[in-house]
């Protein structure tokens, strides 16, 4: 069987010096086969919009405004997903979401391309996340004592450099999400499960990651917890 094309695509909210390392990585990957990427603005300010004009310029991929889509406010990850959907659906190609606290290594797609050819009722595969000194971190945490290799896992697969095959977007449709929620990594992960199919970390694929550069109030967890807690909760900033 002939395999799938990949489109990607990297959801943008200012953070612009990640965001630019991250389209490079995805733009100087080593593919056997063409690609599709696609960046998309979500409200970004103008230096970051600046930027993003710039580096498409340079590395030529399509580069999608929200703002002329929806008057919706940041963040728009729904609207984001729905739009891939349809696209890689209407090319019968896979989707990969590389976010933009991410940087994958040249080889990273071509691998992910191959294991959702070669793996058996494939629904997402996570590259799994290191920080600079190539140690497993955030979301991944969980995966450090999984074995080397491609591992089932019925853990939630972030979308921090995640494949979704082009089954589980024939067979679930993104507008019924649920539209009160931001983030849906953790339902994706379970409703994938749901329907019969298998989700893979791969352990041997590993992608650095910068966490919550475009949310940078997550790190207050650490550093002042009963703020986090407040922009939270009483915020709901953050609503999985």
């Amino acid at each position: 069987m002939k395999m799938k094309k990949l489109h990607v695509i990297t959801p943008v909210k200012n953070s612009v010096k990640t965001t630019l390392r991250t389209i490079e990585s995805v733009c100087t990957s080593r593919m056997a086969t063409e690609l599709r990427y696609t960046v998309y603005d979500d409200f970004s300010d103008e230096e970051t919009i600046e930027a993003l004009l710039e580096a498409k310029e340079r590395f030529n991929f399509e580069l999608v405004h929200l703002s002329s889509l929806t008057q919706h406010p940041s963040p728009n990850y729904l609207l984001v997903l729905q739009l891939a959907q349809q696209k890689a659906l209407a090319d019968d190609a896979h989707l990969v979401i590389v976010e933009s606290d991410v940087v994958i290594q040249p080889d990273t797609l071509q691998t992910m391309q191959e294991r959702a050819h070669l793996l058996p009722n494939t629904a997402m595969l996570g590259a799994v996340t290191t920080d600079e000194t190539e140690n497993f971190n955030y979301p991944y945490l969980y995966a450090k004592n999984y074995a080397f290799g491609s591992i089932k896992s019925p853990k939630r697969i972030s979308f921090c450099c995640t494949l979704l095959s082009n089954d589980l977007l024939s067979k679930f449709d993104f507008q019924l999400l649920n539209k009160g929620k931001t983030w849906f990594d953790v339902f994706i992960s379970h409703k994938a499960l749901e329907l019969g199919m298998s989700n893979y970390v791969l352990t041997d694929t590993p992608v650095l990651h910068y966490p919550h550069s475009s949310r940078p109030w997550k790190n207050l967890k650490k550093t002042n917890p009963l703020l986090y807690y407040w922009q939270k909760l009483v915020l709901r900033r953050d609503k999985i």
